[in-house]
């Protein structure tokens, strides 16, 4: 089986579609189509069906895929010792970050990796589905879930970087601020600033309806903690933020409390397709990520 085209049934799995396996390649629709007939030409089962306008991956072709990516991972090992050998590992090591880890974490790497390996940051702020997804582009994706989650896909290779528990920010002259923790039933009465639906703390707010047994006032919809930030110290609205990463922009009247009596935390990790960290630079990124993570969030790895 010719390598090439099993990495983009595999690419087909992971993009969703001809046309998106196509652009990641720089190659035309017609060239992928060609090179998947020829592999299913090959293969006594169906690896793809119809779904919509869509080809999508059968049972038996995501099964394909997931043993190419084995020979990704092969592959990758032996084109990093000829590297290594050669001493040519010029290409920088690529991360994702979602906005508040990148902030948080993005000049401490580059502090630590003075001398190590070239690094090309990015910073995406996705819907907990599409994290995944970024792997197909960057070496490392930082991202985030909250507990109850789906777990992210067992294609990729998660390594936990810390659990970070999330706060109410508030006007420090709200009356609850003078307390040194805030419990749900007495939240019952704010205005709310939430994250856009399908972004993971989209769910705390309905984790924390649920306790208190009425739905929240949502007068604002903001992703960007420093936008939300600016609305809380203004004194017209309450927001969720996380403990670790938002910790900085608890200044100018914006305060952090903690919530007593249900626990809301959210889980930072990396993902990384295997063959990525088969490459020994995206190893050594990863190593000193691990470190300024467990600096940042006060933790020993």
């Amino acid at each position: 089986m010719d390598p090439v085209r099993l990495r983009l049934l595999r690419e087909l799995g992971d993009r969703g579609s001809v046309a998106a396996v196509a652009e990641a390649e720089h190659v035309s629709a017609s060239a992928v189509s060609q090179q998947l007939a020829a592999l299913q030409a090959g293969i006594p089962v169906p690896l793809t069906r119809k779904s919509g306008r869509n080809l999508v991956l059968t049972e038996a072709g995501q099964a394909l895929a997931n043993a190419g990516m084995q020979v990704e991972v092969a592959l990758a090992l032996a084109r990093d010792a000829v590297d290594s050998f050669l001493d040519q590992q010029d290409r920088p090591v690529s991360i994702s970050a979602f906005h508040s880890a990148g902030f948080a974490l993005f000049g401490p790497l580059l502090g630590e990796l003075a001398d190590g390996p070239a690094l090309s940051l990015r910073d995406a702020d996705v819907a907990h589905s599409k994290f995944g997804a970024l792997t197909a582009d960057h070496d490392l994706v930082i991202a985030h879930r909250l507990a109850h989650d789906p777990a992210w896909s067992s294609r990729l290779k998660v390594t936990p970087l810390f659990v970070e528990p999330l706060d109410i920010a508030i006007h420090e002259n709200h009356p609850l601020a003078s307390q040194s923790s805030i419990s749900p039933e007495q939240l019952r009465d704010e205005h709310w600033i939430s994250v856009h639906d399908g972004f993971p703390l989209a769910g705390v707010l309905d984790h924390l309806s649920a306790a208190i047994g009425q739905p929240m006032r949502i007068d604002h919809y903001i992703n960007e903690f420093f936008v939300a930030a600016q609305i809380v110290r203004s004194g017209t609205g309450i927001a969720i933020m996380p403990r670790i990463t938002a910790a900085s922009l608890a200044t100018e009247g914006m305060v952090l409390r903690p919530i007593t009596g249900i626990q809301l935390v959210r889980h930072v990790d990396v993902l990384a397709r295997p063959d990525s960290l088969a490459l020994s630079p995206v190893r050594t990124v990863l190593t000193a990520l691990r470190k300024v993570a467990a600096t940042a969030s006060g933790y020993d790895q």
